[in-house]
């Protein structure tokens, strides 16, 4: 029953945001369309956040009928410093969501009052401990922007109806954990766009289910970790994973990330807040974690997942400091400038922890091509780092058909040896796409865990073999695929067609005694 209604407020969640879209086609496009749904369902957030928490306390002393929303400026001024420590940011009640949309239609000069709600948020924080947190929060929600219409009149009318629309969306109360609504949003705006987001909006998309393996593969046999981190968070969702599939309580230090898209790292940090993960307990950086990693002073980290952007050019041998680098030069070279693949697996492993597991979604180019790759396969082989390569169906992301992998690495093995996966057949079509099921997870994570050999499916390799198989990590070398092809017993068949030419033969006699007997009666 409560899956039932949780289904049916999602339907009603996802029916809301595809009628703002409808509203708002062909002036905003997917990409845009969707920094303004998630910077107002944001800007909602924080103010019914902080409202709530105020509320909360006001009404446990026994003021009941407190309202902070009601309140003059001036009166919630004192409550300043103490939101602050707490929250990381402050709204005034002029400037919360409830008080700017209920005016919304009357305000000739709704653009200029949003832009300055918008920067006091943001300056609120300005010298605090969540300054980093909130600065440039809501650089993309651009309210003057020309893609909202061509005049004022015509922007605000625009910012009137999405301000509506987020205003009259379901997201029950915070007591009901509304969290889910707002993630579940934001998610359903990520699928509805992904296709062209990874082309205007530099975001890389992984489909849930990808993130829920990658997520369960680190934590096999843990309810709790210290620290998780992904070196090219995008909006955060593989981050945010652990939050769900553990409970954000249970990552004990907190989610970190880095984002070299300033549109998409911005994302990242709304959607933090999104998923009630409070500012002391995330650190996301805007930086190109390759040449300027951020968190030096935050690793190692007991889980790491990642999709990094596949084949990317990277500085490479062109950066003489590279080569130096303590975590690209053990392995002696540097991943190639046209392909930087390895050289985020190399960073990934430098900053996994002794008892870590790191889960990363390769191209699988990098798992058979010579040269520096090759070099860079050896070490990890001849080290003992790699724990498993699982084959994942094609057709799983947006944007592209190829059959990604999934490498897992840990520092602590309890084997020499690497165990390959094709998971090929571990998914279900849905239109043109593929898709991971709860039963396909769980299957592949069972011949994770077991470290069996399976027919066809698995095979446990002992690294002595791959160095022979001069490094090639690619499944197929190791799995060989079911001969799904007829088997034929040559004496049945021999016997069979010995049987037809018979029995043609005596058709034959049949049919020439036939012609036989019309030719005679004709003669007659």
């Amino acid at each position: 029953m409560a899956n039932n209604i949780k289904e049916q407020e999602r339907e009603e969640l996802h029916k809301a945001i595809w009628n703002i879209a409808n509203d708002l086609r062909g002036s905003v496009d997917g990409w845009d369309f969707k920094q303004y749904v998630l910077g107002f369902m944001f800007y909602r957030y924080i103010s019914e956040n902080i409202t709530d928490y105020i509320n909360k306390n006001e009404h446990k002393a026994g003021n009941i009928n407190f309202d902070y929303s009601k309140l003059t400026d001036a009166e919630a001024e004192q409550a300043r410093v103490g939101m602050l420590k707490i929250k990381g940011f402050f709204i005034l009640p002029s400037q919360l969501f409830c008080n700017v949309r209920a005016n919304a239609k009357n305000d000739e000069n709704l653009n200029e009052t949003l832009e300055k709600v918008f920067d006091a948020i943001e300056n609120s924080a300005k010298g605090s401990d969540s300054e980093d947190d909130f600065k440039g929060l809501f650089d993309d929600l651009d309210v003057n922007s020309n893609k909202l219409g061509p005049t004022v009149a015509k922007r605000n009318e625009k910012l009137v109806k999405i301000m509506k629309s987020i205003g009259e969306m379901n997201l029950g109360n915070y007591q009901d954990n509304t969290i889910d609504a707002f993630g579940d949003a934001y998610e359903f705006l990520m699928g509805m766009y992904a296709s062209n987001a990874g082309k205007s909006g530099g975001e890389y998309y992984t489909p849930q289910e990808v993130s829920e393996l990658l997520t369960r593969l680190t934590v096999v046999g843990k309810t709790e970790v210290n620290k998780v981190y992904d070196p090219a968070c995008g909006s955060g969702s593989l981050l945010l994973k652990f939050a769900k599939v553990l409970g954000r309580q249970n990552v004990r230090n907190g989610f970190f990330g880095q984002e070299i898209n300033l549109t998409t790292y911005n994302l990242c940090r709304i959607n933090m807040f999104l998923h009630d993960i409070d500012f002391d307990k995330f650190n996301i950086a805007c930086e190109d974690t390759l040449i300027a990693p951020q968190h030096w002073d935050d690793e190692p980290f007991e889980a790491i997942v990642s999709n990094p952007p596949y084949s990317i050019k990277w500085a490479g041998d062109e950066n003489p400091l590279l080569i130096n680098d303590p975590r690209f030069s053990p392995a002696g070279v540097l991943a190639p400038k046209s392909k930087a693949d390895l050289a985020f697996i190399m960073h990934s492993l430098s900053w996994l922890s002794t008892n870590g597991t790191a889960a990363i979604v390769c191209f699988p180019g990098i798992f058979y091509r010579g040269g520096a790759e090759q070099k860079i396969r050896k070490y990890l082989i001849d080290n003992n780092f790699i724990d498993c390569i699982i084959q994942l169906p094609d057709n799983l992301f947006f944007g592209t058909s190829i059959a990604t992998c999934i490498m897992v690495m840990k520092k602590s093995k309890t084997d020499n040896a690497t165990l390959f996966i094709d998971a090929t057949k571990y998914c279900v079509k849905v239109t043109n796409n593929n898709k991971l099921t709860e039963d396909n997870i769980k299957d592949i994570l069972k011949l994770f865990t077991d470290r069996k050999n399976v027919a066809n499916t698995v095979k446990l390799v002992e690294n002595g073999v791959i160095a022979e198989n001069d490094y090639n990590l690619s499944v197929s070398t190791y799995v060989e695929k079911e001969d799904t092809k007829e088997k034929i017993d040559i004496k049945e068949l021999n016997a069979k067609i010995k049987e037809i030419v018979a029995h043609a033969e005596v058709l034959r006699k049949e049919i020439d005694n036939i012609i036989a007997d019309i030719e005679g009666d004709n003669n007659a």
